[in-house]
């Protein structure tokens, strides 16, 4: 539950900050988003309108040293966005360009940094899929697992601002500290991992506009204490909207996994968001199929209950790599559910092996790529 009384004296402090081209304080001019309050941790964003000139990073700052003062207050994320206010009800209308053949598609301007712009990090993986429902955040847990697994030095970043699943599945619900202006990532099952999830309340839902979802994002690769790392796994938001085309952007990554279940249907949004990377210019390491069948525990005859081979069919068909198949069971929800994923909880079975060769496949396609 929101402290009241927390809220109010974080308001306070806001309404002293001001900054040239802004007529009253940031809270008075309508520019701070609602505030999110959790045990001491305080999430909120400031949005600036595009026709105002505003050093975003000093009232960044300032914003959070002064929240920090306040009693109870844990830690602060403050995310930025320049967005427009519209001065009517009326709705902006921009017309869409005349799009040419798909391969011409505009998809924005080309923002990616130059590889290694990350510091301590050696190469940036993306696990996506172009639809929600296809676990794929439970594939990227036992992924980044599996990597873990060989030796290497692992971080995982939840992306997903307005469903962040990291938390649940590896069991966490502490909150990050903040030390010299940077976010110390939590620690779990030797992975260093972030995720929005950590900030909030499980159950608190996040309505923020998409500038203030992508400035969050960014924060979260660029302002925390990754490290040194081989490779940061970034569990990304299923989708090709904004979100997705941005973080693709502005991120360096060596490449990108996509994660679908067999069925039609699932099919054809993770081709979509296939194409999206291949638009950017970002590798595809290749399909993982998931759910790919059901044995029963009984009486051991299996079912095809979203189909079977058709992300190996897609992936023959796109000519990418076919990482692997993983089974619908219940032991790898089970296990999920209860924060301690396969991978940790049953290393040996035949669920985490698989986990662990696509793992293994990933790692070598990576290394190849990256020399």
């Amino acid at each position: 539950m929101v402290d009241g009384n927390l809220k109010a004296k974080v308001l306070e402090k806001l309404r002293t900050i001001t900054a040239d081209g802004i007529d009253q304080d940031i809270v008075s001019e309508g520019l701070v988003s609602d505030i999110v309050i959790n045990e001491g941790k305080v999430v909120f964003a400031i949005s600036v309108p595009e026709n105002i000139e505003v050093d975003l990073g000093a009232v960044k700052h300032e914003a959070e040293n002064l929240v920090s003062e306040i009693d109870g207050v844990g830690s602060v994320l403050v995310a930025l966005t320049a967005e427009r206010k519209l001065g009517s009800d009326t709705p902006q209308v921009i017309s869409p360009p005349k799009l040419k053949r798909e391969a011409d598609r505009p998809v924005g301007p080309d923002m990616r940094p130059a590889a290694g712009t990350i510091p301590g990090i050696k190469s940036v993986l993306a696990v996506a899929s172009g639809k929600g429902g296809v676990g794929k955040s439970t594939t990227a847990v036992n992924l980044a697992l599996g990597l873990r697994s060989l030796g290497l030095r692992v971080g995982l970043l939840d992306a997903d601002i307005y469903g962040p699943s990291i938390p649940r599945l590896l069991g966490v619900a502490d909150r990050p500290s903040i030390e010299n202006d940077r976010i110390v990532p939590l620690r779990k099952f030797e992975l260093e991992i972030m995720s929005m999830g950590f900030m909030m309340d499980e159950e608190a839902p996040v309505i923020w506009r998409g500038p203030m979802v992508v400035s969050a994002l960014m924060q979260m690769v660029r302002e925390v204490e990754w490290g040194n790392l081989d490779v940061l796994v970034v569990d990304m938001p299923p989708g090709t909207g904004d979100t997705q085309l941005t973080l693709a952007q502005q991120v360096p990554l060596a490449g990108a996994v996509i994660v679908s279940t067999p069925q039609d249907l699932a099919l054809v949004d993770a081709r979509k968001g296939l194409k999206m990377f291949k638009n950017v210019h970002v590798p595809i390491m290749g399909i993982i199929e998931n759910m790919s069948s059901f044995a029963c525990p009984h009486c051991g005859e299996v079912s095809d209950i979203f189909g079977r081979g058709g992300a190996e069919a897609d992936a023959r068909a796109l000519n990418v790599t076919f990482l692997g198949a993983i089974p619908l069971h219940m032991s790898i929800r089970e296990n999920s559910d209860a924060g301690t994923p396969i991978v940790i909880s049953e290393p040996d079975c035949v669920h985490a092996k698989a986990y662990k060769d696509i793992a293994l496949k990933v790692a070598t396609i990576m290394e190849n790529e990256v020399s």
